[in-house]
């Protein structure tokens, strides 16, 4: 009995699957078993007319098509390729499907069509080094082209699988890989890549330093910000605009976020630009955290969550949002089934001061009593506060004010800060650091530490606090090109503590 190897999707991540065929005695007939999908089932129709049309003389026996292991659910247009050539090359004893994982989606005439789930799986897969050798139609291999350390190779239609196969010369269907043609930086060894193209510009805000300071802290150490400021002054504008200016990317972090956009229907960009996700505040918990499709949480990962009108979102969202914030992962629990999704994401908040937002504001009168202050800025919990490195509060806009630096100038001290941070042996950039590694990087002199002791005392900040004001700290003297934290870097840091 022969096999080929294919793959489907469980959840986010790939699993193997061996597609085996039997021709017995009996009824002709065609089946397919393995907890298969429609998609799969309907798959039967379209081998056999692929086959018909390029003069295959189908079997009059009884064909039993089993796609193991049995007790995993099977779905996608893919194996639609793996089957026919199981069935056209059976009798073939010469002909070997060892070393190769084959996918595909049949048309009714032979040709090879492209599947949304091709990439994800392939890329899965390379992670694990369970595959070596693909076998694809042109478009797929075009898109898997951008994944190191496999050897592709194309087939246009049913007969050139066939002839490939069969072949023994199969360097002449290898596909030439396409390079990034992005900006890029190597360090120690690997390469980051990132782009000088601006949709949204920082010039296009006016005034707003401290803001546009905090911004910019947040981008090249990946730290998570709350703005909270009166309607109109430019808070939904910078988070607009971070994922433009954030820390250049690896070709593992560029692939992750085309999976992830393919797992969404969308066709990859391959652009080293931070995704971002802005889902509504009436949105529901299961589609910010998951349920049996991709919650916005894990579309954000390598990328920015921004939650505009923060108190707004139900407490249940936020409170479960303190688990991916703090430990950039995320474990969701079904009935038969367990996921986690990785969640290092850069969380951006936006807020008003009060319920009609003018509590702050100079020009117009506040109509919030107290209490209804009170209970508008209590829907944000102290632990889930805790959990954010930088809180900044905005003045009103005026039209007199200027932008004094634009996202390009922003951007090459980011990078300037990201290169610092590599450099010096982090995995991870300073708002993602764990316990230890912050006492390796985050090195404060001791007569520096009698600040953090007054400032525990009179904010009353937590060992979490503490850690993210030595987190901030690390990263204002990466912009500034310091090795050591300085007493400045420190006092900017708790600048930025809530009070």
């Amino acid at each position: 009995m022969k096999i080929v190897k294919s793959a489907t999707l469980n959840e986010i991540e790939a699993c193997e699957v061996n597609v085996e065929v039997t021709f017995t005695k009996g009824l002709p007939s065609f089946t397919i078993v393995g907890m298969i999908s429609t998609a799969i089932n309907e798959s039967k129709d379209r081998v056999k007319s692929a086959l018909l049309t390029n003069e295959f003389n189908f079997p009059p026996k009884k064909i039993t098509v089993n796609l193991s292991p049995s007790e995993i659910k099977k779905s996608g247009t893919h194996f639609d390729l793996p089957i026919a050539l199981l069935i056209s090359l059976y009798d073939e004893k010469s002909v070997s499907f060892k070393d190769f994982h084959i996918f595909g989606e049949l048309s009714l005439n032979g040709e090879i069509k492209d599947s949304s789930a091709i990439f994800p799986i392939i890329l899965s897969l390379t992670k694990t080094n369970k595959i070596k050798n693909v076998v694809v139609c042109e478009e797929s291999a075009k898109k898997i082209s951008k994944i190191p350390n496999i050897n592709i190779y194309k087939v246009k239609n049913l007969k050139d699988a066939i002839e490939f196969f069969k072949s023994s010369d199969k360097s002449r269907f290898l596909y030439e890989r396409e390079n990034f043609i992005h900006n890029k930086i190597t360090i120690n060894g690997i390469d980051y890549f990132y782009m000088n193209e601006y949709l949204e510009d920082f010039n296009d805000i006016k005034g707003q330093q401290s803001a546009k300071r905090a911004a910019q802290i947040a981008a090249a150490g990946n730290h998570n910000i709350i703005l909270v400021g009166s309607p109109g002054c430019g808070k939904t504008m910078i988070a607009k605009r971070l994922p433009y200016i954030m820390a250049p990317m690896s070709l593992e972090e560029i692939l992750e976020i085309a999976k992830m956009q393919a797992l969404e229907l969308k066709e990859p960009d391959f652009k080293p630009i931070r995704a971002r996700r802005s889902p509504h505040c009436s949105s529901s918990k299961v589609s910010i955290l998951g349920g049996n499709s991709l919650g916005e949480i894990a579309l954000a990962n390598n990328g920015l969550l921004f939650f505009d009108e923060l108190p707004h979102f139900s407490s249940s969202i936020l409170e479960a949002l303190r688990e991916p914030l703090q430990d950039n992962r995320l474990l969701v629990s079904r009935a038969n089934s367990k996921v986690r999704y990785e969640t290092k994401f850069l969380f951006v908040g936006a807020m008003n001061p009060c319920p009609c937002g003018m509590s702050m504001s100079k020009d117009n009168s506040c109509r919030c009593n107290e209490l209804e202050i009170k209970r508008y800025k209590s829907r944000l919990s102290e632990p889930f506060l805790d959990r954010i490195d930088l809180h900044v509060q905005m003045s009103e806009s005026n039209m007199k004010d200027e932008a004094k630096q634009s996202s390009k100038q922003i951007h090459e001290s980011v990078i300037k800060a990201f290169k610092m941070q590599i450099q010096r042996g982090q995995k991870e950039l300073n708002g993602k650091l764990s316990d230890e590694e912050i006492n390796k990087f985050c090195f404060v002199k001791e007569e520096d530490k009698e600040i953090l002791e007054k400032a525990t005392k009179n904010l009353n900040l937590s060992f979490r606090s503490i850690n993210n004001i030595l987190k901030v700290s690390r990263t204002i003297a990466d912009l500034e090109s310091s090795e050591k934290i300085q007493r400045e870097h420190l006092m900017e840091a708790l600048s930025f503590r809530r009070r």
